[in-house]
């Protein structure tokens, strides 16, 4: 990978996020940002690489920005003798939310926007995702997926949303999205959806730290919390997730000395504050059923957190996840029954995880097809190779 493909996936976000506070508009801080990368793919293999690379985008950016808006002005450009001022007469913003890049989520967030469309978008311009790769955390096809944050900026643009820190009574509203957008960079980052790496550590990371300034910003929200919680122990187990050669090791065959047990700890003491709050919500029983693997992996006892985790959140994918606990408990057969009855056969899990319960029942040409089927939707080149080892071995 370039250097400047590596500073656009690690920086992007917060150059957007930076530029958006300073100018007030999204599109004029994303165009501007686009435009400092084309400027550093022609000079950084001349010039070399800056000592600051976020830095250099940043500058750069605001200051083409500034050129523009400046001949644009001249020519009697409202909007852009508007945002010259607010760059020149720029005060310190007061309010809750003081980091960039959080703020921006927040305020994407905003109610007038459906949550798809708030989530959608805040990973586009902030979580270092493709459209494509925002498509298969959605399950969803790309061009949908498009639709929807084009959409998603009209609305901005035509409702005038303001790009501003949302005062504090306004955080808990949006708070629901918010955990999404965080959610699904880690989610991205503990595996990516595209590419030759099971992991994108980089990812990982940046949705940790907004994590953690969430639960700063918000202590007494016991979701907030629980997504920490969620984050921290599924990070733990990343060293064990891959083999010397980067190929994916399921998590029973781990070897658990190498998890991170600073993580581990910090993340089952998260778990056990939120218990205390009885207030359970999707991310606490995720953590906790994340807890439960870490500390005994008590399938009975994971199995009773996924009924409590389907009657807060029922969706396929929680119910896929419960058939697996189910065939832990009452055999591969009786999980198999249960994922036979979802509806997700364009998601590589579904059929990675009916191959390996056909398998264990030794129906083995109907694993070699499921196999199959889960090969040619899977998108990371890790995944689809364990994917091909596994059915080799039948």
């Amino acid at each position: 990978m370039s250097e400047v493909a590596r500073v656009f996936r690690e920086e992007h976000g917060r150059a957007v996020a930076v530029l958006t506070r300073v100018f007030g508009d999204l599109d004029l801080a994303e165009d501007a940002v686009q435009e400092a990368f084309a400027e550093a793919v022609r000079r950084w293999p001349v010039d070399g690489t800056p000592p600051s690379p976020a830095g250099w985008i940043i500058t750069t950016a605001r200051n083409r920005t500034i050129d523009r808006l400046r001949r644009e002005a001249v020519r009697d450009g409202r909007e852009a003798e508007s945002a010259l001022l607010r760059v020149q007469d720029e005060p310190p913003e007061e309010g809750a939310v003081r980091d960039d890049r959080l703020r921006l989520i927040f305020t994407c967030c905003h109610p007038a926007l459906a949550t798809p469309s708030q989530v959608a978008l805040t990973l586009r311009l902030l979580g270092g995702l493709t459209t494509a790769e925002i498509a298969r955390a959605f399950l969803v096809p790309e061009t949908t997926m498009a639709q929807r944050i084009v959409r998603a900026k009209a609305k901005i643009r035509a409702a005038r949303i303001p790009y501003r820190v949302p005062a504090e009574a306004d955080l808990p509203a949006r708070l629901d999205a918010v955990l999404a957008v965080v959610y699904l960079i880690f989610t991205e980052g503990h595996t990516a959806s595209a590419g030759d790496e099971l992991i994108r550590e980089d990812l990982c990371h940046e949705a940790i730290r907004l994590g953690r300034l969430l639960a700063e910003l918000m202590p007494d929200e016991p979701e907030v919390l629980g997504l920490l919680a969620l984050m921290l122990l599924v990070e733990s187990r990343r060293a064990a997730r891959t083999g010397p050669a980067g190929e994916l090791v399921r998590l029973s065959d781990q070897d658990r000395t190498r998890w991170d047990a600073g993580l581990v700890a910090e993340g089952q003491a998260l778990v056990r504050r939120c218990l205390r709050r009885d207030r359970p919500g999707q991310y606490q029983i995720q953590a906790a059923i994340n807890a439960v693997h870490s500390d005994n992996g008590d399938w009975r006892q994971i199995l009773a957190l996924y009924d409590q985790l389907w009657q807060c959140t029922p969706t396929p994918v929680v119910a896929l996840n419960r058939a697996v606990a189910v065939a832990e408990v009452d055999g591969p057969a009786a999980g198999l029954a249960l994922v036979d009855r979802l509806d997700l056969r364009g998601y590589h899990l579904f059929h990675a995880i009916r191959a390996d319960l056909l398998r264990r029942l030794g129906r083995r040409d109907e694993a070699a097809l499921a196999y199959d089927e889960a090969i040619a939707r899977a998108t990371n080149t890790a995944e689809r190779e364990f994917l091909t080892r596994s059915r080799q071995e039948l």
